[in-house]
């Protein structure tokens, strides 16, 4: 059974960082893809990042060069460093995995969500 928690999401002031993490209890989490989506009040969800099961990313244009997705296959945990956050940031964060290793399938695997808000 497929299992992904995440935590680390707050209120932060406009500018500011979270780090949000998410355990996963998938047997093949070292050749899965991962990603983060959000989704905030009345928008569809998007796809915030992505990384491979050989660590290459790939990001929304709208959190380059401020997010970073990481992954540590020791610990079974995704992690996302959310940096100079903007209140357009606000929404609920959630972890996905496929099995696809180069991310070229559907993420089915999903976890309830974290929520960020980011005050101005």
């Amino acid at each position: 059974q497929v299992q992904l928690v995440e935590s680390g999401g707050g209120s932060v002031q406009a500018g500011g960082s979270l780090r949000l993490s998410c355990a996963a209890s998938v047997a093949w989490y070292s050749s899965a893809c991962m990603g983060w989506f959000r989704q905030a009040p009345g928008a569809e969800r998007e796809r915030v990042a992505i990384i491979t099961s050989d660590r290459s990313t790939g990001y929304a244009d709208s959190v380059k060069g401020r997010f970073t997705i990481s992954r540590d296959n020791d610990k079974k945990t995704l992690y996302l460093q959310m940096n100079s956050l903007k209140p357009e940031d606000t929404a609920m964060y959630y972890c996905a995995a496929q099995g696809r290793s180069l991310c070229s399938g559907v993420f089915n695997y999903w976890g309830r969500g974290t929520q960020v808000t980011v005050s101005s």
